[in-house]
């Protein structure tokens, strides 16, 4: 399993690394909202000042034995770049197979 925090800040890498390499490209594409679909566990410590933690379940085999007490939970994230007023552009490049 892997924190949601985790997810999210992966998920934030890679759009950092698609708006730079927009740069200078002539065919790029704004950046909207984006859904994420997760199965979840919580857990919870017994302990005072204890914080809730997510946890996305990663598809495999250990998944399925999880899925009793899995949830499902659906994000909608609008990226933002901080101090920018323009909506975000981001390109990418066709592979070999792809041209």
């Amino acid at each position: 399993m892997v924190e949601l925090a985790r997810v999210i800040r992966d998920l934030r890498e890679e759009l950092e690394r698609a708006i730079v390499a927009a740069e200078g490209e002539a065919l790029r594409f704004e950046l909207g909202p984006i859904e994420l679909d997760l199965s979840v566990e919580l857990e919870r410590s017994g302990q005072a000042g204890a914080k809730v933690r997510f946890w996305v379940v990663e598809s495999g085999a250990d998944a399925a034995v999880r899925a009793t007490s899995a949830q499902r939970i659906s994000l909608t994230l609008q990226p933002t770049l901080a101090g920018a007023s323009d909506p975000l552009l981001i390109s990418g490049r066709a592979g070999a197979h792809e041209q």
